[in-house]
């Protein structure tokens, strides 16, 4: 849409429709979870803006203004480029594998010029799109229970295993529970849910004892007793324990939390931001913020139910669950229920990438809100 094309009355009104059919109440919330996380990072800080609290709000500033942008584009076109987007991420994801840049142990990263980023977190939304695509055409029964299920495995399979190659576990994670909830939500049978379930537990422990990296091996076994070593391995999740402990009913206060504030805590800006919250504003603090992710969850689910298209629903659906996965991994994660595997807990944690993810898979919510109405058929592809 080009600037002389607002300029003309019947765009311009169009324009303002679709504002007007925004859930403005859902980007306040987003905003009160990001406010709260910028008042976490400005306080760790040591009461200082830098060097977390203003990217955080900056970036959040510019990644709402693109989920609004994004829900403007018509659920049509989302439709069109679902197979696009997945290819893509795939093709990027190989391409790790024979160029990335190596850091820290892990080839997860691509440079172009100046810039780095993770090809995992584009196929973290193209696994969304490509199975809502692959779901909208198909019959009840092609969904229950038939040989067709093994194109959306493959689907899934494949940029799970190229991104626990890499080793990124904690996002191969993400990737395989987000495809396996639209699969189930698709209508997968029952007993083949329970049969996939069962497989998944008989496969875990071999899969820890042989095919896990080391240092992987070592963060479940820490996981199963932290206290082992202390001071090595089991140090992260022992100290975020402390901070949760700590913080009792109403916390400390806020900038008063001695885990944080005198650097017991690692990761406190990112992956265990939530125990420093903990610390500060203890249980009730703890409470709120998570009262307020039930929120933005409850209110995509609502938009994912009254979306006209089978399209438009999984893929709402796909992306609050991929949300809800995020705050759910972190939490657990923070309170010793699950191994550390880094995970942030979106929005709240410091870090521009998962931020930008988020916000553009709720541009994609949105935008089956705003176009709830508009009907998606296979010939869809010729809009572009």
């Amino acid at each position: 849409m080009t600037v002389s094309a607002l300029t003309r009355p019947g765009e311009r009104d169009r324009l303002i429709v679709k504002l007007s059919e925004i859930d403005w109440l859902f980007v306040l919330v987003l905003s009160l979870i990001a406010g709260a996380g910028a008042l976490m990072l400005f306080s760790i800080a040591g009461s200082s803006w830098d060097p977390w609290a203003a990217k955080h709000v900056a970036r959040f500033a510019m990644c709402l203004l693109l989920m609004i942008a994004l829900a403007m584009i018509d659920i049509r076109v989302w439709f069109a480029l679902a197979y696009p987007i997945y290819g893509i991420g795939l093709l990027l994801l190989v391409a790790v594998e024979a160029v990335g840049d190596v850091r820290l142990g892990a080839q997860r990263w691509l440079s172009i010029g100046p810039f780095s980023f993770q090809p995992s977190e584009v196929m973290k939304l193209g696994i969304v799109l490509a199975l809502a695509r692959y779901y909208h055409g198909a019959s009840a029964q092609r969904a229950r229970l038939s040989w067709w299920l093994l194109v959306p495995a493959a689907m899934i399979g494949a940029p799970v295993l190229l991104v626990a190659h890499q080793p990124d576990l904690g996002t191969a994670m993400l990737i395989l529970l987000t495809g396996a909830s639209i699969v189930v939500l698709a209508g997968l049978s029952w007993r083949i849910i329970l049969a996939g379930v069962a497989a998944f537990l008989a496969v875990v422990p071999p899969f820890v004892m042989f095919v896990m990296h080391d240092y992987q091996r070592q963060r479940v076994l820490t996981f199963l007793d932290p206290e082992s070593d202390p001071s090595g391995s089991g140090y992260h999740i022992l100290q975020s324990m402390i901070a949760l402990g700590s913080g009792g009913l109403l916390g400390k206060g806020y900038g008063l939390g001695s885990q944080s504030q005198l650097n017991f805590l690692p990761e406190k800006q990112t992956d265990f931001i939530f125990a420093t919250l903990a610390e500060e504003f203890g249980f009730v603090g703890c409470v709120s913020v998570l009262v307020l992710y039930a929120a933005v969850i409850f209110m995509a689910l609502r938009t994912a139910y009254v979306a006209h298209s089978h399209f438009a629903r999984l893929a709402a659906a796909g992306v609050t669950a991929t949300f809800t996965l995020y705050v759910m991994i972190n939490g657990a994660m923070v309170m010793g229920l699950a191994p550390v595997v880094g995970v942030p807990m979106p929005l709240l944690s410091y870090g521009g990438t998962v931020m930008l993810t988020v916000m553009i898979g709720f541009g994609l919510v949105q935008s089956a809100r705003v176009h709830r109405y508009t009907e998606v058929t296979k010939g869809t592809g010729s809009i572009l």
